[in-house]
């Protein structure tokens, strides 16, 4: 219980460092929201936009995680996509357990409905939103997932093209020059840097990590290095490799 609360107070603390424009309806929302299903502010399960709460992949994944989930299975509509005009459309099944008949979920993407900092990667974008949607299912979490909007409200987006990751030039350069200032002043390990942006992005590589997946892991690795720096050490540590027992 004293657990509980602490994570709570962390919570409302980190969200209003992060959004001074917060309501106590909204306050009183988070706690809701974060006490039932474990999601921490801190580390990118949550998003205020548009005086509402938003879960993230990674909140989603980390949730199915946590109750051990048994696994997700995607494919793709075929009579539904079309790949010359970059439209896909994806039907997730998540498995809470092995004898479940599983959540479905679908998710399409589109040029139309997706950030233009994220054009050419509609089929990830759709595969996406197809998950989060069966996993907001299976494990009944009522808010949408800010990966299911089509871009992010308020948000101002530059013309340029940029690729899915944001490793291109203009914004993805501010945005990758952030990241190594942050290493540098805090003296962090970018191999157990990379690695943990990797399993924050919930992908396989973080070169498939979308813009915006990027930008939110930046921002957690600014704020957990300024406030607990030692923390997010033993975080970063258990991502170094076990060295190979010498055979004698």
């Amino acid at each position: 219980m004293k657990r509980k609360k602490t994570a709570v107070q962390t919570n409302i603390c980190t969200a209003r460092r992060l959004w001074t424009n917060l309501s106590r309806e909204a306050l009183i929302r988070l706690r809701e929201i974060a006490t039932q299903h474990d999601f921490s502010v801190s580390a990118g399960d949550l998003i205020y936009l548009n005086n509402g709460w938003y879960v993230t992949h990674t909140g989603l994944v980390g949730l199915a995680r946590r109750k051990r989930c048994s696994g997700i299975h995607v494919e793709a509509v075929d009579s539904l996509c079309d790949s010359r005009a970059n439209r896909f459309v994806l039907k997730a099944t998540v498995f809470p357990s092995k004898g479940s008949s599983g959540f479905v979920g679908y998710g399409d993407a589109d040029p139309s409905n997706v950030s233009s900092l994220v054009r050419g990667a509609e089929m990830r974008v759709a595969e996406t939103r197809a998950v989060n949607r069966a996993l907001r299912k299976a494990y009944g979490i009522g808010i949408c997932s800010v990966e299911e909007i089509g871009t992010i409200p308020n948000s101002v987006e530059k013309p340029s093209p940029q690729n899915a990751n944001g490793n291109g030039n203009g914004t993805g350069a501010k945005v990758r020059d952030r990241l190594c200032q942050i290493i540098r002043q805090h003296k962090l390990d970018p191999k157990l840097v990379k690695a943990y942006a990797v399993d924050f992005c919930a992908t396989n590589t973080l070169r498939d990590a979308s813009r915006e997946q990027v930008e939110n892991f930046v921002q957690h690795l600014a704020d957990s290095a300024k406030n607990d720096r030692d923390s997010l050490l033993c975080r970063l540590n258990n991502y170094m490799r076990p060295k190979q027992e010498v055979v004698a």
